[in-house]
C-alpha cells in the first residue's frame, strides 16, 4: 500500500517537490494524488504537507516535521561490512562509501550530501547486519 493524499490537500506542491520518484501529480491549488504504483513509501511527502493531507499506508495522518528533526543514519564501522546495500537502496543517493576505518583497506558508507536524505531510513532496514541506526542529528 502507498501514501494517499485526502480532501484537505491545499495543492501547495510540497510533496510533489520532494517526492523521490515522482509519484505525487496535481496542479496549484488543487488536491494532489500519489500514484501507489509509483510510490516507494519513504515518507517524505508527509513530513513536508503543511495541512495534514497525506495519509501512510496504515491509515494515519502523517504530521509535518522540520527538516532539522529528521532522522539522519549514523554508521557504526565497527560493524558495518562494507556491503555498499545502503548505498543502493537510498532514493535520493545521499550516501556515498569513502570513509575509512583506521587499520582497514575498506571503504565504508557515509551521509556525504545530508541535505538530501530524507531520513526514510531504508538504508538502516536493507543493511543487513545493523550497522546504521536513524537519530536526530542537525544538518552540517
Amino acid at each position: 500500500m502507498a501514501y494517499s493524499i485526502m480532501d484537505r490537500c491545499i495543492g501547495c506542491g510540497a510533496c510533489r517537490s520532494i517526492c523521490p520518484c515522482d509519484a505525487v501529480s496535481g496542479e496549484k491549488k488543487h488536491r494532489h494524488t500519489i500514484d501507489g504504483a509509483i510510490c516507494i513509501e519513504c515518507g517524505a511527502c508527509g513530513k513536508v504537507c503543511p495541512s495534514g493531507a497525506i495519509e501512510n499506508p496504515f491509515g494515519l495522518i502523517t504530521q509535518r516535521l522540520p527538516k532539522k528533526e529528521w532522522d539522519k543514519p549514523v554508521f557504526d564501522p565497527d560493524i558495518c561490512m562494507s556491503c555498499g546495500m545502503c548505498l543502493d537502496t537510498c532514493p535520493v543517493n545521499a550516501l556515498d562509501a569513502g570513509r575509512y576505518k583506521v587499520g582497514s583497506r575498506h571503504l565504508f558508507p557515509w551521509l556525504s550530501r545530508e541535505t538530501l536524505c530524507m531520513g526514510c531510513g531504508f538504508c538502516a532496514q536493507d543493511c543487513p547486519v545493523g550497522a546504521i541506526t536513524m537519530v536526530v542529528r542537525k544538518s552540517a
